[in-house]
């Protein structure tokens, strides 16, 4: 991975991290993935991602507005931001990369030899998150899901109390009503178990689905990161912010928590996000428009909890997950 822009220096860049990518159509390709830099002298380091899954967008606007709007003379330190960073699959609407089927969100620490998902992986575990001391990774359900909108915080369960602390104490003060808390022990897989890795304070979300933009999504991730840079020290922001109850502190218990479509057909829903259901509530039906005279095939829930998110295609085959649930934490 070759970047056009330079690190180290004060300024406002716009470039390129060139991704070789040699191919019958072009032999020495690269995938341009964009990045800007953004650096005022010493101060606090970020790094904001947007997406790492293709098909979930209000990360993307929120960070391509940042670029286009945040100047040095308004920060401390430094901004990393990329507003499309599996590049390939954003520019094709798709959770995976259509060039190797990658899930950049499943295959951190990445592989520097690998395809380009992996590689895009490597680099940022082994040259970005080495340079910051935040992350902050947005999300939404993309094409198949539909969240309610939560913020999110990640720690290793070995982490100091400091860390812990710090984390939870940041986390509430983000402006979105709902946090989930994931505390565990980093593995391979996503990216915040990555930000983990190397000691980075991660902050992430989910703020929408259904593969479109929700302006109520879009308007979180823009306050989470004008609260996350003032935080930190990034920025002077003589606004004060109202007062606010305390955020739900949420995190999802288990494989209990996932609701599946036991056959293929149309899943019919019978609870709305943020519904506070028991074990054994109905979940939906699975009908068979296909096979009327068939009776439809009623889904449980398996554990207790409230609806943060739930399928949007009506179709499904057997095995999609059609809700999750999460609990108090």
């Amino acid at each position: 991975m070759i970047p056009t822009v330079d690190f180290e220096a004060d300024g406002k860049q716009i470039g390129w991290l060139r991704l070789p990518h040699s191919v019958t159509r072009s032999a020495y390709g690269v995938i341009q993935i964009p990045i800007a830099v953004i650096q005022n002298g010493p101060g606090p380091q970020f790094l904001f991602t947007g997406g790492n899954h293709g098909d979930e967008y209000e990360g993307q606007v929120a960070l391509t507005r940042l670029i286009q709007s945040l100047e040095p003379d308004r920060i401390r330190g430094r901004v990393i931001i990329l507003p499309a960073l599996n590049l390939p699959a954003a520019v094709a609407g798709t959770r995976v990369s259509p060039l190797d089927g990658g899930n950049l969100n499943r295959v951190f620490p990445g592989d520097p030899n690998g395809t380009p998902t992996w590689q895009i992986a490597h680099y940022v575990e082994e040259h970005l998150l080495p340079m910051v001391e935040v992350v902050g990774d947005f999300h939404a359900g993309g094409a198949s899901l539909e969240y309610r909108p939560h913020m999110s915080t990640h720690f290793a369960t070995d982490a100091s109390p400091e860390h812990k602390a710090l984390s939870l104490e940041i986390v509430k003060k983000l402006g979105v009503p709902h946090v989930m808390v994931f505390e565990r022990e980093p593995k391979p897989g996503v990216l915040p178990d990555a930000a983990m890795r190397k000691g980075v304070f991660s902050f992430g979300g989910e703020f929408g689905g259904t593969a479109g933009v929700s302006t109520c999504g879009v308007a979180y991730v823009e306050e989470v990161i004008r609260r996350l840079l003032t935080i930190f020290g990034a920025t002077d922001d003589s606004a004060s912010d109202p007062a606010e109850p305390e955020p739900d502190l949420l995190h999802i218990f288990g494989p209990k928590a996932y609701v599946y479509a036991p056959e293929a057909g149309v899943f019919v829903p019978a609870t709305e996000l943020s519904q506070q259901v028991e074990l054994g509530d109905l979940c939906g039906e699975v009908l068979f428009p296909d096979n009327p005279a068939r009776p439809p095939v009623p889904v449980l829930f398996e554990g207790a909890g409230v609806v943060v998110c739930r399928r949007h295609p009506g179709r499904v085959e057997r095995g999609d997950c059609v809700a999750h649930l999460a609990a108090n934490r």
